[in-house]
């Protein structure tokens, strides 16, 4: 910490606290599971220590009482007061409501949440067993200034208390490690170590239970692993193995840590220092886990939008197919084709366009002065083509949406919980069928607005408005539609080219134009539609994830402030 105005930094911790706790990071990714611990372990850090403490630098100190399992610290605690107030035992996992003891004048720094204040508030027994609790325990036998939190065992085999644990001692001001001559270089430990020694954490390491004759060998190769780990300086104090006297060790052999407890808790200037010590190396460390969850936002982000990517060129390319579809006379082959050769036939039309205008426009006259056509099963096939064209593409771009999230980073858990997405929507079909008949219903609205006071020809009621949208529909579904090589391929080119003649006799070549392009372009837009309400489906569920692009910035915009306040 430096002399620039505390304010300034406490709401630069504030902000980065609340930027910490609004990031998501939901998607499956590789590392993904590390970095929420990491940010759960930030945000419960700035709550249960560092806003505590820079809101109060004049609290107790708070030591904490750490270490492996069965190492003793319960015993500790309870040797240290000279009192049974932290239960111990043989029998492990230990889990119980954890055991703040401090001097009955300093009560009013812990009953409240000032610290630790996702942890429930006891006295007495009653919550003996209750994990989610701290129970406080005042007695005299502690200095002013002090105060002592007996924790979880850190290596626990119990998840919940491991997590409990490592909170707890990221809420110290002093980590009092505990661990015997036999357990000292367990890995466990010496990762939390590792940790403390990073984030400038004030340690003390307590080696409980040596053997006289080991006690120089093993405390000089303890030394020696604390200077490795960049904790040379941590104090070592020494217990020798003996026999408990009701339970706790005899007051000589904890005389010499209690005075150095004592001691902090006594001299202001000495326990300000390593508050301040412990206190500027968590604030310092704060910039890079938050660049590491920056990071991760960021991996978040960008399989978010390859994942939005996906359904969307998927639906895209769908559309495309669609379009072409509509366009290269594929829809006019088959039941089409028989339908629109028994509206018109297939000899003497045909032959009417291939002889040229003048005999087609006396061909066509003799037909619109017969009587009137039924082009009712033309209408129906040319609807149940459409429907097929537009359902095949739909239904293709579903499974090809569901492929790329099956293989794309953060998908696979996201298609096991919402499998349905690897298909149409149930109704897809039903819903297909409407758009072609309120399309059908839409094109034979521009026959009625176009026709005008041609209404009462003879060329237009020979047809009628329903004959007339069929002949427009076909025309649609042939805008470029070329007339390579194959019987069925020219038959249909064929009866586009009259179909469209037909039209042009009722309405003119360019009103025909007109109305195909606005025919063809309502079709497309109702397709797209379609579309887009199915590819809304995976962006719901991406929605549901909550990745927020705005979340990171400022994240890293509120690191950056507390390092420029600090």
């Amino acid at each position: 910490m430096t002399d620039k105005d505390p304010t300034v930094l406490l709401a630069a911790v504030e902000r980065l606290r609340s930027s910490a706790d609004a990031l998501g990071l939901p998607l499956e990714l590789d590392g993904a599971e590390e970095s929420r611990t990491a940010r759960r372990e930030l945000v419960q850090q700035l709550d249960d220590y560092v806003l505590p403490r820079l809101r109060s630098l004049e609290a107790p100190l708070l030591a904490v009482v750490g270490g492996s399992t069965g190492a003793g610290k319960s015993t500790l605690v309870n040797s240290l007061v000279g009192a049974h107030v932290s239960r111990t035992g043989v029998i492990r996992p230990t889990t119980r409501a954890s055991v703040l003891v401090h001097h009955e004048e300093d009560t009013r720094w812990f009953t409240d949440k000032r610290v630790l204040p996702g942890l429930a508030r006891v006295a007495g027994d009653g919550a003996e067993d209750d994990p989610t609790s701290v129970r406080l325990v005042p007695s005299d036998a502690l200095p002013v200034g002090l105060a002592l939190l007996d924790a979880p065992d850190i290596d626990s085999v119990v998840r919940s208390n491991r997590s409990l644990a490592t909170q707890l001692l990221s809420a110290a001001d002093l980590w009092l490690f505990v661990t015997t001559a036999a357990r000292y270089g367990d890995a466990v430990p010496w990762e939390l170590l590792r940790t403390a020694a990073e984030r400038g954490t004030s340690v003390a390491i307590v080696l409980n239970r040596v053997p006289p004759e080991a006690l120089e060998q093993v405390r000089l190769h303890l030394a020696s692993m604390l200077r490795d780990q960049g904790l040379g300086k941590s104090p070592i104090f020494t217990i020798l193995e003996v026999d408990l006297e009701d339970g706790r060790i005899p007051q000589a052999g904890v005389q010499r840590l209690s005075g150095w407890l004592d001691s902090l808790a006594s001299d202001a200037r000495a326990r300000s220092m390593v508050i301040r010590r412990t206190l500027t190396g968590t604030l310092g460390s704060l910039a890079a886990r938050s660049e590491h969850l920056v990071t991760a936002g960021r991996e978040q982000t960008a399989a978010r939008d390859a994942l939005l990517s996906a359904p969307r060129t998927a639906y895209r390319e769908a559309l495309a197919g669609v379009d072409d579809g509509v366009q290269d006379g594929s829809l006019l082959r088959g039941e089409v084709l028989a339908r629109w050769q028994e509206l018109v036939g297939t000899g003497e039309f045909l032959r009417s366009v291939e002889a040229g205008v003048g005999r087609f426009r006396d061909r066509v006259s003799a037909f619109f002065t017969g009587k009137e056509v039924t082009s009712d099963p033309l209408g129906d096939a040319l609807q149940t083509g459409a429907a097929a064209l537009i359902t095949s593409h739909g239904q293709v771009a579903a499974s090809t949406a569901a492929r790329a999230w099956k293989q794309a980073p953060g998908g696979p858990p996201l298609m096991a919980e919402h499998p349905e997405l690897s298909k149409a929507s149930p109704d897809f079909a039903d819903r297909v069928d409407r758009l072609i008949r309120d399309w059908q219903g839409e094109v034979l609205e521009l026959v009625r607005e176009e026709a005008g006071a041609r209404r009462s020809t003879a060329r237009f009621l020979a047809f009628g408005v329903n004959g007339l949208g069929v002949l427009l529909m076909i025309v649609v579904f042939s805008a470029t539609a070329a007339i390579p090589t194959g019987a069925e391929v020219a038959v249909a080119g064929g009866s586009a080219v009259l179909a469209q003649r037909l039209l042009e006799a009722v309405f003119g070549d360019q009103a025909v134009r007109s109305m195909s392009v606005k025919a063809r372009t309502a079709l497309l837009a109702r397709v797209q539609k379609l579309y887009d309400d199915e590819r809304a489906r995976y962006e719901q569920v991406l929605e549901e994830v909550s990745v927020s692009d705005s979340a990171v910035g400022d994240l890293e915009a509120a690191a950056s402030s507390v390092e420029a306040a600090r």
